[in-house]
């Protein structure tokens, strides 16, 4: 057996491996090697979940913006974003539709939007589980303070998802303005999971500048943090930032940082992102053999889809769109997966 495979395993094992060999493995893994580590993630998220993969429904109420991170299209500069904010109204219709779907959680995103003050998040929290109280709801809407954390958390909110991007300060300090800080999204981390929500990191793979040395800080802080949910997809340019002609993050890149996560944290809820979907039409599918076990169809209204571009060609139709969860269910059952109704909670491992 080669070296990197006694890594794999060393890293199933042990659920975490020094830096120095999270690096080799980063860099020197070839397909052979790939296709062995997706069997190892697959086999723990089937001991873990069985053949269910959960479904959110993703509702994007907000394209507007108050940071200016260089890689996003919804940055404060890009005066091409079309910009758009939901009503409450709107944000529960949404609801009410992916109720009647099956869905069991719904997931609030938005950039950093001050329109909305902590008393209107918390009166439509409130709003939406008093009206489906047998349902999850996690909000991505960026960093704000402990007081706000604990008020959304006091309103009902159940889980948070804030990206990391990337966890060495030096990388990060390169894909944000000054004002954005490692050590605030950090601290911002840190006060979710001691409130008590299951909490979400993730970062970005092939983003500008990333090493592999990087991706092992990465790795070694989600084995630190230990978050009940973890979003990694590729980096995809947008054609108005300063990185539009950077090179895009790869398919087998990002695959492999999901398995190597199923194996750190065995029990973890691990999407199959859209950007994934996005850079590869099989991408859902590929995620869920290198060990992803949840799904995100779009709830949005169909007029502002399009509207929330993060990158460039982020789909939002086909089995993307929550009202094909049908084709979705069917693109599942053929690889030998279920979609239940269930809310989808973290499993302790």
């Amino acid at each position: 057996m080669g070296y990197i495979r006694e890594l794999i395993q060393q890293l199933e094992e042990e659920r975490i491996l020094p830096r120095k060999e999270l690096t080799v493995l980063l860099e020197e893994h070839t397909p052979e090697d790939d296709r062995y580590l997706y069997e190892r993630a697959d086999r723990l998220r089937r001991l873990s979940f069985g053949n269910q993969i959960y479904i959110r429904g993703l509702i994007e109420f907000s394209s507007y913006c108050k940071n200016d991170c260089l890689y996003c299209g919804l940055r404060r500069s890009n005066s091409h974003a079309e910009r758009y904010r939901l009503t409450s109204e709107e944000i529960l219709d949404c609801c009410r539709v992916g109720y009647q779907l099956g869905f069991r959680t719904f997931v609030l995103q938005s950039g950093e939007d001050g329109w909305y003050t902590d008393r209107r998040m918390c009166d439509l929290i409130a709003a939406i589980k008093q009206e489906w109280p047998d349902c999850a709801l996690t909000l991505s809407i960026g960093e704000k303070s402990r007081d706000s954390y604990q008020a959304y958390f006091d309103a009902g909110a159940d889980r948070y998802l804030l990206r990391h991007e990337t966890a060495n300060a030096c990388h990060y300090a390169r894909l944000h303005p000054p004002e954005q800080t490692l050590a605030s999204r950090m601290e911002c981390l840190r006060s979710l999971k001691e409130i008590g929500y299951q909490t979400g990191c993730g970062f970005m793979v092939g983003s500008p500048g990333q090493t592999a040395a990087e991706l092992a800080d990465d790795l070694l802080f989600i084995h630190e943090f230990q978050p009940e949910m973890v979003g990694i997809g590729p980096f995809i340019p947008h054609h108005d930032t300063p990185f539009a002609h950077e090179a895009a993050g790869t398919v087998e890149q990002t695959l492999f940082c999901l398995a190597l996560v199923r194996l750190i944290l065995p029990g973890v809820l691990l999407p199959a992102t859209t950007a994934l979907g996005t850079i590869d039409p099989f991408g859902r599918e590929k995620g869920i053999h290198a060990g992803a076990n949840v799904i995100m169809p779009n709830l949005s209204p169909s007029d502002v889809r399009r509207k929330y571009m993060l990158y460039d060609n982020k789909i939002s139709a086909g089995d993307e769109a929550a009202e094909n969860l049908a084709d979705l269910k069917a693109r599942m059952e053929a690889i030998g997966c279920q979609i239940p109704v269930s809310r989808g909670d973290y499993r302790k491992i």
